[in-house]
């Protein structure tokens, strides 16, 4: 059987993290959705999305097909019900279709004609950006659980402060020395080759991916996950980092999701709480205007690419789109557009070439190279975002 991950009606409210990935793409947990499913499966995946993306993720199409809405967390029995899903059958979760059967000699898919199997437990799904680090803790139990199955923990060092042991797992190549693991509060799970510097305190569920760094004396807590590559320093509370992103240096990040190829400087912080204690709004590309979260404690969200300088603060519910460069003193706009250079005294735009001069050199010092098809990803984005970008 062939399957099909596609970016569903939910693309837009989880911009701008899907200007420059598919919906399949979006790390929660310790694994991005795609892989989730695909170690569900034990198949690989191919991906319907926007024809932009399409260059990097194509779409593979059988003669038989089942088609995945990208935005569920997959389970061990929704992994059964699509398994055995045949001709003219569709699983819908709240009357919202999760999976259905497709051949290549149908001209058109009538639902209206499918055979209709409701999934009646509770599934993940991930319909808003601020969901990623909502749910982060139990899609970090569900990846923990399915990872580590049947599985025994590389030695944990003597000099390390446990509680609750046998809730912490570390893969090979694991370097870690002289800090605390507290995983009472959910599990700890340390991917191959990451590190743990000393006098480090980490409070789970947390998921430290591959290669991944926690620098000295950091404070980690709030269902964290901080993804392949990426490296951290100071206070971080149930935050989301895709990956290869780093916020190397002293300054308080909570409640947020960082993309990749992103970089916070020293003692950048952001609220994740306003003074009167009412829900937080966020930009909302759906609507073009801000929405209500009905969330108390929503933090930064940062698209890919984008960086700021020392010092920076980020006010409740601050949106930034894709490669935006935000500097300065006092709080910048809570809406920060794609391919914006400035900060609180104003904005410009952040031209391409220059955009592409900095990608460069950015991915290359991670061994990365950055591609003539990364270079018209973004050059769709800064296209497709240029509607924001009058600073008025």
């Amino acid at each position: 059987m062939n399957y099909i991950l596609y970016d569903g009606s939910v693309r837009t409210n989880l911009l701008p993290f899907t200007y420059t990935r598919p919906v399949a793409d979006i790390r929660i947990g310790i694994l991005t959705i795609r892989e989730k499913w695909e170690k569900h499966l034990g198949l690989t995946t191919t991906t319907l999305t926007e024809d932009y993306l399409e260059e990097k993720y194509p779409m593979v199409e059988m003669e038989t097909n089942v088609m995945l809405n990208a935005s569920f967390l997959p389970s061990e029995k929704l992994v059964e019900m699509v398994q055995g899903l045949a001709e003219n059958e569709a699983i819908y979760y709240n009357d919202e279709i999760v999976a259905f059967f497709t051949s290549s000699s149908q001209e058109e898919v009538d639902f209206d004609s499918y055979k209709v199997i409701n999934y009646d437990e509770e599934l993940l799904q991930i319909k808003h950006t601020c969901d990623i680090f909502s749910l982060n803790e139990k899609a970090i139990q569900s990846d923990f659980n399915l990872i580590t199955k049947g599985r025994k923990s590389e030695p944990i060092p003597d000099t390390v402060n446990c509680i609750n042991k046998e809730n912490i797992f570390l893969e090979e190549g694991v370097e870690i020395d002289f800090v605390t693991l507290n995983a009472s509060a959910g599990p700890i799970y340390i991917g191959k080759d990451a590190s743990i510097w000393e006098g480090s305190s980490v409070r789970g569920p947390l998921a430290l991916c591959n290669n991944a760094v926690i620098k000295m004396g950091t404070k980690v807590y709030g269902a964290t996950t901080l993804g392949p590559f990426s490296k951290v320093g100071g206070e971080l509370s149930n935050v989301v980092i895709f990956g290869y992103s780093s916020k190397g240096h002293d300054g308080y990040l909570g409640n947020s999701v960082i993309g990749e190829w992103c970089n916070l400087g020293a003692d950048t912080n952001n609220s994740n709480l306003k003074n009167n204690y009412a829900h937080v709004k966020l930009w909302d590309y759906e609507t073009d205007c801000f929405e209500s979260t009905g969330l108390q404690f929503c933090g930064l969200m940062m698209g890919d690419h984008s960086k700021c300088g020392i010092n920076t603060m980020f006010n409740t519910g601050t949106v930034v789109g894709v490669s935006a460069n935000v500097y300065g003193s006092n709080f910048p706009r809570n809406f920060i557009p794609s391919f914006s250079w400035g900060g609180a005294s104003g904005f410009t735009e952040y031209r391409m070439n220059r955009v592409n001069d900095v990608a460069k050199m950015v991915m290359l010092r991670k061994h990365v190279v950055y591609t003539e098809q990364d270079q018209r990803i973004l050059q769709s984005v800064f296209e497709l975002s240029q509607k924001y970008r009058n600073y008025k």
